[in-house]
């Protein structure tokens, strides 16, 4: 599918953005492995969460969607043989590795042509350690990939990068394993998991960048999905690229590992509303509006970047309308996401006019820059980078092409939609 996209004279309006990805995930493994009807609202219906969901049915889970609220029959067994398909989905895949360690039987884990080229090693080493036994494809770097469940061993497991998929699926596998179970990072990743696993009934140890589990047994609950962050990212940030553009996102979700784009965007000069805060479940939520104004370069790194990662192709974008030298680093993990998102959002983004170089862990970008439009595209089904050249194109002179934009199905299937609808 291709969509085109003309320069917008305003944009201005309010959305409300579908629930969020991260969350929407953990809430259905969670209800899947847990004894009892944990039901869910506000759960993102996308395709990489219909691939948690296809993949918990096959599992054993009964699942039950009405449209509004989803309830999810848990206490899942994994049966024998199976062969569980993931799709574009990498938590998906590397949340139910946590899962099935612990489980008897043999999975495979398998997924799309892109979902097989991303490395499982980070998941499959501690998962190893702790007992279990993982075989995959490229030197068992890659899907597809074979587990057999076991009975594990608790241990702490300091992590080469801060991840959340890495740190959530060690502690799925400590909640089956005997002993005490530990993650440490080295900087703060997104804390979904141990935000809502209390929401469960199981206790959960924090202190500083160390996280703690031992075995236990969930229970099923009731889960409000906030709005997606990376999502309202989306929107914030085209706000962003004009001065007097104003857009409203409400009932987003406001957890601090996860609003490192709203920092970044203060630091370049935009202005910055939150209104009506509210907590549910461990997770803060409430409406942020951004209005764009002139901006100014900065930098974005170190401890900041897992607070942000997802966020970096549309921040990238923002920066060709900064004044100065913006400079993204310490952030190689974009070479391993749907696609290389360093190498191709360059590339991308210079066939439009922006000056940017690219580097092994991010890249520097020289601002501001008048875009011209293009045909561009977003290979390898990379929602983030399909969305980003949308936004591109309401700046870009003319018109932009984004090829290949059905990807966007994958988290976010109505964002052209409601991009259209609040552009002048």
């Amino acid at each position: 599918m291709n969509l085109t996209v003309y320069a917008a004279r305003k944009l201005e309006g309010e959305v409300v953005v579908p629930g969020d990805k991260s969350i929407s995930h953990r809430a259905a493994i969670f209800g899947a492995v847990a004894k009892g009807t944990t039901r869910i609202e506000n759960f993102l219906r996308a395709g990489d969460t219909r691939s948690t969901l296809r993949c918990l049915e096959q599992m054993g889970a009964k699942i039950y969607d009405d449209g509004n609220i989803i309830q999810i029959e848990g206490g899942v067994l994994p049966l024998r043989g199976q062969t569980l398909d993931c799709g574009n989905s990498g938590t998906t895949m590397r949340l139910l590795m946590g899962i099935l360690a612990g489980r008897e039987g043999e999975s495979t884990l398998i997924g799309d042509a892109s979902l097989s080229k991303r490395p499982m090693d980070r998941v499959r080493i501690p998962l190893e350690m702790m007992g279990a036994q993982i075989t995959g494809a490229g030197d068992k770097n890659t899907p597809p990939i074979t587990i057999s469940g076991a009975q594990l061993v608790g241990r702490e497991y300091s992590s080469p990068v801060a991840s959340a998929q890495i740190k959530s699926a060690i502690l799925l596998a400590g909640l089956q394993a005997d002993g005490v179970t530990s993650v440490i990072e080295p900087s703060l990743s997104r804390d979904h998991t141990e935000q809502m696993l209390p929401a469960f009934g199981v206790e959960v140890k924090r202190d500083s960048l160390r996280v703690e589990v031992s075995h236990s047994e969930l229970r099923a609950t009731q889960v409000h999905v906030p709005g997606d962050v990376s999502s309202a990212a989306f929107f914030w940030c085209a706000a962003a690229l004009r001065p007097g553009w104003k857009v409203r996102v409400n009932g987003v979700g406001l957890n601090p590992t996860r609003t490192g784009v709203i920092d970044v965007l203060q630091t370049m000069g935009a202005q910055i509303e939150i209104e009506n805060q509210s907590e549910s479940g461990g997770e803060m939520r409430g409406d942020v509006t951004v209005i764009g104004a002139s901006l100014k370069s900065t930098r974005i790194d170190g401890a900041l970047i897992p607070r942000l990662i997802d966020e970096l192709p549309i921040l990238a974008l923002v920066a060709t309308q900064c004044e100065g030298e913006t400079v993204i680093a310490d952030a190689r993990e974009l070479r391993v996401k749907e696609s290389d998102r360093i190498a191709i959002l360059s590339a991308e983004l210079r066939k439009l006019g922006a000056q940017i170089e690219e580097r092994e862990d991010g890249m520097k970008i020289c601002g501001p820059t008048k875009l011209t439009g293009a045909i561009v595209t977003s290979p390898h089904g990379d929602h983030r980078i399909a969305m980003t050249l949308m936004g591109a194109g309401l700046i870009a002179q003319g018109e932009t092409t984004i090829e290949n934009a059905d990807a966007i199905q994958s988290s976010f299937p109505n964002f052209p939609d409601l991009l259209a609808q609040i552009s002048r």
